[in-house]
C-alpha cells in the first residue's frame, strides 16, 4: 500500500494543479478571496483575509511547495479556524490560505468495489485511480422517521451465540462494547465474512496501521474483498481525518441502500471517533464537559447513528464498536452509546480468559429489536438460558469451592447441568458459520423448548 502521506501530497498536487488554471475559470479564485495564516496553536489554525463555510474546505501553501487541505471549523473575530488534514510541517505565518468553493461530497460507485480508501476517498491500496462519476454529501441527512422502515426481517451474521441469543434485524444499530484484547477485532472479522449483505463497508477509525493490512488481507481475505469496500484512517492520520472516515463510510453505505442493497456497515471504532471530535472540539475552543468530551462529541453520534437504518429502498444494519476502558460500561462513550443504539453486544473478560470464544455475555446484552423478530419459542429459550446463567453467576462462588450441596435447590442443580452446555453454545470455532436455523435448533435443543414444551419443562 501507499504511504499516507505520499497519497495527502499527490492529492494536493492536484489541487494546486486546479489553481494553476487547469480545470478553474480565472473568476473562480481571485486575489480578493486569498487569505493569510495568522496563528496556529496545537491543531488550530488560524486565518485572516477570507471567508467561508463551517465543513467547507482551504487549501494552505506551505513551505516549500507544498499543500495540504484544512476544513473550517469555526470562526471568531472575523478569522477562520481550520483543522488540518494532515501534517503541518513547515507552515510559517503569512502562508496564503484559499477557500475552496468544491463543496465537500463523496465519490460513491460501484467502481470502489474491493477497493481501500482512506478519509479523504484516495485509493491506498496501490491499484489505481477509478473514480466513481456520482457524488453525495459527505455529512448528509438523517432519515426521517416516517419514511423509516420498520425492522421484520432477521439478519444471518453465521455466528451462533448473535443469531439465537441476541438476534439481529436488517437495517438495526447495534453497538459491540468491548475491552481491549477480548476478541473484538476476531468477532467483527467473523460477521464480516459470515453476513448475508449485497455489499459490506468496513470503516477502521483510528486503529492501529498494522491492523489495517491484518484485516484487509488476513480477515477479509480476496473473495471477501470483493464485496467490501475499506476505509481506513489509523491513529497517526490527523483527527479531521478520522473523523471524515467515519462519515465517508456512512455516506457510502448510504449510496448502496438507495440503490436497494442491503449494506452491512461495520465501525472500529465508534470510540475513536469520539476521541477524534474531542481533539477537534478542544482545539476550536469548546469546553469540555464529561471526562474531557466535548459537547460536539455528544451531538454527532447520534447524527452519525440516525444515518442507518431502512428505507423504502434498502438496509443498512450497523454494527459499530465501543471501547470500553478499564471494562467500565459507564464511560461516558459507551453510556451514550447504548442510548441511541437499538442493542448492545457486551464481550466478557471473564469468558475470555476461560478460553471462551466469542466472549459474548448474555446476561449484559440486548437485542431491542429481537422481541419482533424471531417466535415465541425461541424468545422463551433466550429467557431459559439468561435465567440459567444468573443463577448460576449468583451462586458461583459457593459452586467452585464445593459448598454446595446437589439437591439443595432445584434451580442451581439446572444451572450447574445446563452451564457447560451453554458454555458450547456460545463457543465458535474462528473459521466456521453456523446458519440462523442451526443457530435456533441448537438454542432449542439446549433447552428443551418446542411447539409442545413450556420454559419451565427445561
Amino acid at each position: 500500500m501507499a504511504s499516507a502521506q505520499s497519497i495527502i501530497d499527490a492529492r494536493s498536487e492536484r489541487l494546486t494543479d486546479r489553481f494553476r488554471g487547469a480545470e478553474v475559470h480565472p473568476q473562480s479564485l481571485t486575489p480578493s478571496v486569498a487569505g493569510r495564516v495568522v496563528r496556529m496553536i496545537g491543531l488550530k489554525i488560524e486565518a485572516a483575509g477570507c471567508t467561508g463555510a463551517v465543513g467547507s474546505r482551504c487549501l494552505v501553501r506551505l513551505a516549500p511547495n507544498r499543500n495540504i487541505v484544512a476544513e473550517i471549523v469555526g470562526f471568531s473575530d472575523g478569522r477562520l479556524v481550520l483543522m488540518p488534514e494532515s501534517s503541518v510541517e513547515g507552515l510559517a505565518i503569512g502562508a496564503p490560505v484559499i477557500p475552496l468553493e468544491e463543496e465537500n461530497a463523496v465519490a460513491v460507485g460501484e467502481e470502489m468495489m474491493g477497493r481501500v480508501l482512506d478519509g479523504a476517498g484516495q485509493y491506498i491500496d496501490g491499484g489505481g485511480d477509478a473514480l466513481p462519476l456520482k457524488r453525495t454529501a459527505l455529512r448528509g441527512e438523517a432519515l426521517n422517521p416516517l419514511s423509516r422502515e420498520a425492522i421484520t426481517e432477521p439478519l444471518d451474521v453465521g455466528v451462533r451465540a448473535i443469531n439465537a441469543l441476541t438476534t439481529i434485524g436488517k437495517g438495526q444499530r447495534l453497538g459491540l462494547f468491548a475491552g481491549s484484547g477480548v476478541g473484538k477485532s476476531t468477532l467483527l472479522g467473523m460477521l464480516t465474512r459470515n453476513t448475508q449483505a449485497d455489499v459490506i463497508v468496513v470503516a477502521l477509525v483510528g486503529e492501529r496501521g498494522r491492523e489495517v493490512r491484518d484485516f484487509v488481507d488476513e480477515t477479509l481475505g480476496p473473495e471477501g474483498l470483493k464485496r467490501a469496500i475499506v476505509i481506513a484512517t489509523p491513529a497517526d492520520q490527523s483527527p479531521l481525518m478520522r473523523v471524515n472516515g467515519a462519515w465517508r463510510a456512512t455516506a457510502i453505505a448510504e449510496y448502496f441502500r438507495d440503490q436497494g442493497k442491503n449494506v452491512l456497515l461495520l465501525m472500529d471504532s465508534l470510540t475513536r471517533f469520539a476521541q477524534a471530535q474531542r481533539e477537534i472540539g478542544l482545539a476550536a475552543g469548546e469546553p469540555p464537559v464529561s471526562r474531557g468530551y466535548t459537547p460536539s462529541v455528544f451531538s454527532l453520534l447520534p447524527r452519525l447513528v440516525e444515518r442507518a437504518g431502512n428505507n423504502q429502498n434498502g438496509s443498512i444494519t450497523a454494527i459499530y464498536t465501543v471501547l470500553v476502558e478499564g471494562d467500565d460500561l459507564d464511560d461516558p462513550i459507551a453510556d451514550a452509546s447504548r442510548a441511541i443504539l437499538d442493542g448492545h453486544i457486551v464481550l466478557s473478560r471473564q469468558l475470555a480468559d476461560e478460553g471462551v470464544f466469542p466472549a459474548v455475555d448474555i446476561s449484559a446484552s440486548i437485542s431491542r429489536a429481537m422481541v419482533s423478530l424471531v417466535d415465541a419459542h425461541q424468545y422463551a429459550g433466550l429467557q431459559a438460558v439468561k435465567e440459567h446463567m444468573a443463577t448460576y453467576h449468583a451462586n458461583r462462588d459457593l459452586i467452585t469451592i464445593g459448598a454446595y450441596q446437589r439437591g439443595s435447590d432445584p434451580r442451581i442443580d439446572a444451572a450447574i447441568q445446563l452451564h457447560p452446555h451453554i458454555m458450547e453454545l456460545l463457543r465458535q470455532p474462528i473459521e466456521s458459520s453456523i446458519s440462523m436455523s442451526e443457530s435456533v435448533t441448537a438454542l432449542q435443543t439446549l433447552t428443551g423448548v418446542t411447539g409442545e414444551q413450556e420454559v419451565s419443562d427445561a
